[in-house]
């Protein structure tokens, strides 16, 4: 199946694709992937460092006739988004992505494709190992980490790298020059609550599935819904007139996805049992037309399920629907100068709750430090409903947008000559590590553009073969067309 992916053009960005692809590399999990790109570059007898977290620095000098041009950086992480459909008995651990060819596009069997950023790392091996593609002096960067709080660009240390201009190649629309991105920063509520043993007599198993998902920063504008969010209106309706105990909910997986799916298993008196089913399934109507755009498969199902030992109390139970209901989710605040673009943001990412323990996560992007630590604020407020402490880890900053650049002037001149037609120059709400790096660089000039990946962060993960193409042209003509040395 990933034979035919290597057979696409270009041809070595395929190859090294389908490569990168057979290797695990969630984030936080890249030591297997930091060895074999650390053997890759020494394997071309370039200089090759691997710093003190794992990022890995792979240096190539100027083609001839380019030594006069400013040297670059290359950038695109080594971690992927590890998400799977619930059904699918795939083990990220140990094997390798399964691809395949659906007309133009490729995608991975009930699994996200790693196309966020293993496109972008399979073109810079491209350029590394080509003998025939011009360009100036470029450090190659593979950050780790990336997903899950960018600690590699956190770590990586001032004067590691002499390029002046940096092409982030972690951009996943083909018409985008990304100039400016927003910040991030997780909260998380964490702790212990009493429970009591089950008054009812009949337990059941409710499910949400069936969402579209997507990533939390660069989707979270498109208004799909959020499994953990839509569980909670379930258990919080149910409620006003039945009497349910909670013994567990179980919803989302990683902060930077939109959640997708949720459990939650309940106790109920045997007599309300038909009740409580014809309630869940009236609100599943009714929120099947709410999503019926932008989640056309979403899905609630109940289930007969054994009896659990123990449920929440009723006054955590309480106060805990209150506080999730309370947690924003989605857009908290549109740009007022940047037309179209979400300034401010929540994602509510994981709920579990069982056995005594609770953990509810956020990510909450903005690319106003001050907006954002107010959303974030709003959000622990929230939380404190239940009693829930918060705590505020893994921040990064945005990165302010300088549209008048002389990289942003080429690509774009460059663009209209090779497409017929002005590119989109513009800053996202999604995180990139451009802010970051930059500010050990601030004289770094720097850019982010890539071809069409849609549906990142979820098993709908693809990326377009003809955009590949095209991106892959344009990339070869800015190389050529780096500027010269001031």
């Amino acid at each position: 199946m990933n034979d035919a992916i290597k057979q696409l053009a270009p041809e070595p960005l395929w190859s090294y694709f389908t490569a990168l692809n057979a290797i695990p590399r969630a984030s936080k999990k890249e030591q297997k992937v930091v060895a074999w790109m650390k053997a890759f570059g020494e394997s071309l007898k370039l200089e090759t460092t691997v710093d003190e977290v794992g990022n890995v620095i792979i240096r190539k000098p100027a083609t001839k006739g380019m030594e006069n041009r400013q040297p670059i950086v290359m950038q695109s992480h080594l971690d992927m988004v590890h998400q799977k459909n619930r059904d699918s008995n795939f083990d990220f651990d140990t094997q390798g992505i399964e691809m395949y060819v659906d007309g133009d596009w490729v995608k991975a069997k009930g699994t996200t494709l790693g196309a966020d950023n293993g496109i972008g790392v399979a073109t810079i091996m491209s350029i590394l190992a080509s003998t025939d593609i011009a360009h100036p002096a470029l450090e190659a960067l593979f950050t780790i980490d990336e997903e899950t709080g960018m600690t590699g660009a956190l770590s990586l240390k001032p004067g590691m790298l002499h390029g002046k201009i940096m092409l982030n190649l972690d951009t996943e629309e083909d018409t985008d020059l990304t100039i400016g991105c927003a910040g991030g920063v997780d909260i998380t509520a964490q702790g212990n609550y009493d429970e009591t043993a089950p008054a009812g007599d009949a337990a059941l198993r409710i499910m949400v599935k069936g969402l579209t998902g997507g990533h939390s920063g660069g989707d979270i504008h498109l208004g799909r819904g959020n499994a953990n969010k839509l569980m909670n209106r379930i258990l919080f309706n149910l409620t006003k007139d039945f009497t349910i105990g909670i013994s567990s909910i179980d919803g989302g997986s990683l902060r930077n996805a939109i959640p997708r799916e949720s459990v939650a298993v309940i106790v109920i008196a045997e007599k309300d049992q038909a009740g409580v089913k014809a309630a869940i399934q009236k609100l599943a109507t009714t929120l099947k037309e709410e999503f019926k755009t932008t989640d056309p498969n979403l899905d609630v199902t109940v289930d007969t399920e054994t009896m659990p030992a123990k449920v929440m109390t009723a006054g955590f139970q309480y106060k805990m629907l209150r506080a999730v209901y309370a947690c924003p989710f989605g857009i908290y605040r549109m740009s007022p100068e940047i037309s179209g673009l979400v300034q401010t943001s929540n994602n509510l990412s994981r709920v579990l709750i069982k056995d005594g323990g609770y953990s509810l996560q956020c990510l909450t992007r903005g690319s106003v430090d001050s907006e954002k630590y107010d959303l974030a604020d709003a959000i622990s407020a929230a939380f404190e409903l239940m009693d829930a402490p918060s705590k505020y880890s893994g921040a990064y900053p945005g990165w302010q947008p300088k549209p008048g650049s002389a990289i942003v002037k080429v690509m774009s001149e460059l663009y209209q000559q090779l497409f017929g037609e002005p590119a989109h120059v513009n800053a996202v709400h999604a995180g990139l590590e451009c802010g970051i790096i930059g500010g050990n660089y601030p004289n770094m000039e720097m850019i982010s553009f890539g071809p069409n990946i849609f549906g990142a962060h979820s098993p709908d993960e693809r990326v377009q073969i003809s955009s590949v193409q095209k991106f892959w042209k344009y990339l070869l003509e800015t190389l050529k067309n780096i500027p010269e040395h001031n």
